[in-house]
């Protein structure tokens, strides 16, 4: 009885102590887990690019390393210098534009605006009331939230500057994996065969897989929608086409979509008469809203077999739990807790 005491009490200590160190190593390492986790999303999915480039250089690990960092960088620069340079080049309009806010007035409501049901009559006096005011009552209405404003403005400049300071370290990171994948997904499989046998092994795979398949589904569809509705938005003649797709890349990363732009865009060109390239611009956007019903399925299921109802639930889920690097950590998330329920399911079935 004694001996089992010292044997409970001794196994106790250890596990204690096990998890002491695995926290204190966490915590640690608190300042590098983001940079981490996106380095290794990264490599993950762009794996097969990896050993493309090096197909192509020789069979030399070091220039595919180099060719696959250098891409790195130019996928963020890019569009930053884009975004920098269109600022630039439209300053003057921008300025124009924002001076001839000043002397805007709204025309009176139409009247169809007061016969809609339910609301009708509460818009069309708002409408009244801010035509009245003008942009003066508008700004002074606005005056008592500048602070905020202000204050959040300097809270996002300074997490711009954290932003970028973590795509270094995740540019240094994703070289130092691409450097030596392979061992690395041969420990991460040793580690899965250690915790839970050749099911774990699995669930290793696929991990990598939702990971490839969430790269495919979610940012290629996102870069294919940006791009066909910036180039819908180029061919109107909408002013800072450029930086508007930019932020559709964000918003579409982001799950929210490229209407959020392109519909704005087009009530815009209404607006100001272009009722051709209004029209233009508003079948254009349709195409653009719809294009990643069909593309973004075709695209998940070519890298994981998974239902595509936990993929989303995972995108959008991982999204709202831990933001943008949830995207991807979601979907691997529900898709390993899948596989495992569905293996032990499947194992209470076959020892009856």
């Amino acid at each position: 009885m004694a001996q089992a005491q010292r044997e409970l009490a001794r196994t106790l200590l250890s596990v204690i102590f096990l998890g002491a160190l695995i926290v204190t190593s966490f915590w640690i390492l608190r300042p590098f887990l983001a940079a981490a986790i996106w380095a290794t999303m990264i490599v993950v999915a762009t794996w097969p690019v990896m050993l493309w480039f090096q197909s192509r250089l020789w069979r030399r690990r070091s220039l595919a390393v180099g060719a696959m960092t250098l891409t790195l960088l130019l996928v963020f620069m890019v569009p930053l210098a884009l975004a920098i340079g269109t600022l630039v080049l439209n300053a003057e309009e921008i300025v124009a534009r924002m001076k001839s806010i000043a002397s805007f007035r709204m025309p009176a409501p139409p009247g169809w605006l007061a016969d809609l049901p339910y609301v009708g009559a509460k818009l069309a006096l708002a409408w009244e009331q801010v035509a009245a005011s003008g942009v003066e009552g508008l700004l002074a209405r606005l005056t008592p939230y500048a602070g905020s404003v202000t204050r959040w403005f300097v809270t996002q400049a300074g997490d711009v500057g954290i932003l970028f300071v973590q795509f270094l370290l995740t540019l240094v990171l994703a070289a130092l994996m691409f450097a030596s994948g392979e061992a690395a997904a041969l420990t991460a499989a040793r580690f899965g065969r250690r915790l839970a046998g050749e099911r774990g092994e699995n669930a290793v795979q696929l991990a990598g897989q939702a990971i490839r398949g969430v790269a495919l589904g979610v940012v290629v569809t996102a870069v294919v929608q940006s791009g066909v509705g910036g180039l819908g938005l180029a061919i109107a003649s909408v002013p800072l086409a450029g930086l508007l797709t930019a932020a559709m890349l964000f918003l579409c990363i982001a799950q929210v979509g490229p209407s959020a732009v392109l519909f704005p865009a087009v009530i815009w060109l209404y607006w100001t008469g272009e009722t051709a390239w209004g029209t233009f611009l508003l079948v254009w956007s349709v195409i653009v809203v719809t294009m990643d019903n069909f593309l973004r399925p075709v695209l998940i299921k070519r890298g994981a077999d998974l239902p595509l109802l936990l993929i989303f639930a995972g995108v959008i889920g991982g999204l709202l739990a831990f933001g943008l690097v949830g995207i991807f950590v979601g979907p691997v998330v529900l898709a390993v807790a899948y596989t495992l329920l569905e293996a032990w399911i499947d194992d209470g079935e076959l020892d009856q």
